[in-house]
This record gives structure tokens, C-alpha cells and sequence, in this order.
């Protein structure tokens, strides 16, 4: 089968894969009638020697099918995508496992909290343009952005969302497939944006561990 996406590796990634094949077959339905009739209005009245060109007003009702038909068609998406939305943009569920992500010229923070589960203290843990989570796990992400809007964007998680100056946005995935994603910045930033490229780390549960002991175990002082 002809992948054109990267592969999903999110729970809401299928629904929003369907909108996504949806939109574009019905797009491209469009393109090939309207250029069908192009074409075949091109050759049907062309200029002939010997006739006079039939001047019109136009078609009331053709004009009424075709304003209704695609008026129909977009609000029929839009309550289609409203479910899909919701689920991604304003439910996000609630989970043990937060982290903070604030994007800068060029980098992304990450921030995981210390034994305090307190962001913005002294015990907070600091990684920059990685992010390990576990497998079949809400991730919850409070998204902050340091300098200009940049873009979180995580293809393989069919996530994307500003971050905003002055705002702090929460943002959620529960990746399905163990891996390594990428995670660039979607947005123009600056001169480095090219190079403002991070990595999404999804672990099997024992790795994650590991990786946890080694990584966010308070140090001895």
C-alpha cells in the first residue's frame, strides 16, 4: 500500500489520517471534473469559421447546484472534524506524566520535574531537543515558547500546535509504537530554523525505566 504519511504512531492518529484522505479524495474528484469540462468546453466551442459566438446570462440553476453542493460538502467536514478536534485540542486526558517544552532560537528545552512534580524549581531536570517517554502513555506537554512562535511538530504523532510568546499551551499524545521521531519546528523562526530539529524517544516500558534510572534519579550530592 502507498504510504504517503509517515507512519502513525498515535491513538488519534487514524481519525485524523481519515479527514486528511477524505479532504484530499474529494479534492481531487474536484480537480479532475472541473478540468474534464475544461477541456471539454474548449473544444465544444471553439472558434469555427462561418460561426457567430452565443452570448448568455448564465444559468441560474447551475449556479444555485454548484454554490449549494460545496457549501454542503464543507459543512458536512466541518461537523465530521469537530469530534476529532475535541479529542485533540480541548480533552486532553489526565495523566501522571508531564513535561514542559519551551521552544527557543534554535532548540527545544525540555524540562522534566523533579521529585517535587513542580515545574520551575530547583530539582527540575534539563534536556535539550530530546524527549524520552514510554510506550501506550498520555504524555501531557506544557508547551512555552521563549523568544518568537514556533512550531511543535510531531509528524509520526499527528501533532502540531503553535507555541506562543506568553502563553502556555497544553498539548497531549499517547505514542503506540516504540521508535525514534522526529520533532522539527514547523513554523519560520529565524535564520536557524532550518537546524531547530529535535528527537522523540518512545520506550518500551523496562527501557524507559532504564533510561529514568539513568537519567532523572537526583544525583548524590
Amino acid at each position: 500500500m502507498l504510504q504517503w504519511l509517515p507512519e502513525d504512531v498515535s491513538t488519534f492518529g487514524p481519525q485524523i489520517d481519515s479527514l486528511f484522505y477524505l479532504i484530499y479524495y474529494i479534492t481531487a474528484a474536484t480537480f479532475i471534473i472541473v478540468t474534464a469540462l475544461m477541456v471539454l468546453f474548449l473544444i465544444m466551442y471553439r472558434a469555427r469559421e462561418g460561426q457567430r459566438a452565443t452570448y448568455t446570462h448564465g444559468n441560474t440553476t447551475l449556479e444555485i447546484v454548484w454554490t449549494i453542493v460545496p457549501a454542503a460538502i464543507l459543512i458536512v467536514l466541518s461537523f465530521m472534524s469537530v469530534s476529532t478536534w475535541a479529542t485533540v485540542k480541548r480533552s486532553a486526558p489526565e495523566s501522571d506524566f508531564e513535561l514542559q517544552v519551551t521552544a527557543k532560537q534554535f532548540n527545544w528545552e525540555v524540562v522534566y520535574p523533579g521529585p517535587d512534580r513542580q515545574f520551575g524549581t530547583q530539582d527540575d531536570l534539563k534536556f535539550d531537543n530530546d524527549l524520552h517517554v514510554p510506550v501506550n502513555k498520555v504524555v501531557r506537554i506544557h508547551l512555552l515558547a521563549a523568544d518568537v512562535i514556533h512550531s511543535f511538530f510531531l509528524p509520526n504523532l499527528r501533532l502540531k500546535q503553535d507555541a506562543v510568546p506568553g502563553r502556555n499551551i497544553l498539548v497531549w499524545f499517547e505514542a503506540t509504537k516504540p521508535g525514534k521521531y522526529e520533532l522539527p519546528c514547523a513554523e519560520l523562526c529565524g535564520f536557524g530554523h532550518s537546524g531547530m530539529r529535535g528527537w522523540l524517544y518512545v520506550h518500551t516500558p523496562e527501557e524507559y525505566k532504564t533510561w529514568a534510572d539513568e537519567n532523572l534519579t537526583p544525583k548524590p550530592q
